[in-house]
Formats: C-alpha cells, structure tokens, sequence
C-alpha cells in the first residue's frame, strides 16, 4: 500500500461519506438539491447510500486492496453519472466540474492501486 493510495483513499471518503449521510438523512439542503434536479427525496437517498457504501469500500480497502478499486470504480460511475445530470438539467458546466473531478480523482485512486498490485 503506498501513501498515495492511503491520502486518496482518506481524501475521498472525507467527501463522500458526509455526502452520502446527509442524503440518506435527507437534510433540508439535500432535499433541495433533489428537488432542483427533478429527483425524489427516495432516489436521492440511494445515491446517498451508494456514496456512503463507497466511501467505506475505499476506507475497508486496507483489508482489502480489490475491494478499494470496484468502491472506487463505483464513485466513479456515479460521479460521472452526477456531472450528466447536472449538465442535462441545464446547469452551467461548472456546477457539474466537482462530480467530474471527483470522478478523476476516484479513477486515480483505481490506477494508483492497480499499478501497486
């Protein structure tokens, strides 16, 4: 395991897993953020669910190493997923920058993680 796969690995789930809760609790802010691009409160609750559980992935990934690239392979589809969205729904492009770099990010993570076997 290098220090980079730990930093990003850490970096993300420090994004991801207080993300992921506040949509599963659907706090005002999230519910908004839900309403804004025409998703119910339950969908935006199982992205939330999926962020946390690959926030954990990423985090169990110590145990693990396999488990830490399909968690990060997930945030990424997500995340791409996410920037879609956004710029669909005629948000300006930078509002769909932070899904997108966090999708380069999670792709980082999988290469780092590969390359070090």
């Amino acid at each position: 395991m290098t220090t980079a796969q730990t930093v990003l690995a850490v970096a993300l789930s420090m994004i991801f897993l207080p993300l992921g809760l506040a949509k599963v609790a659907a706090v005002p802010f999230m519910r908004q953020a839900a309403a804004h691009l025409g998703m119910s409160p339950g969908r935006y609750r199982v992205i939330g669910a999926l962020e946390t559980a690959g926030a954990a992935g990423l985090l169990m990934r110590l145990a693990w190493v396999p488990l830490g690239v399909a968690a990060a392979a997930g945030l990424t589809a997500l995340m791409v997923a996410a920037a879609v969205v956004h710029l669909r729904h005629g948000d300006p492009p930078g509002q769909a920058l932070p899904a997108a770099v966090l999708a380069l990010t999670a792709v980082a993570y999988a290469g780092v993680a590969i390359a070090a076997g």
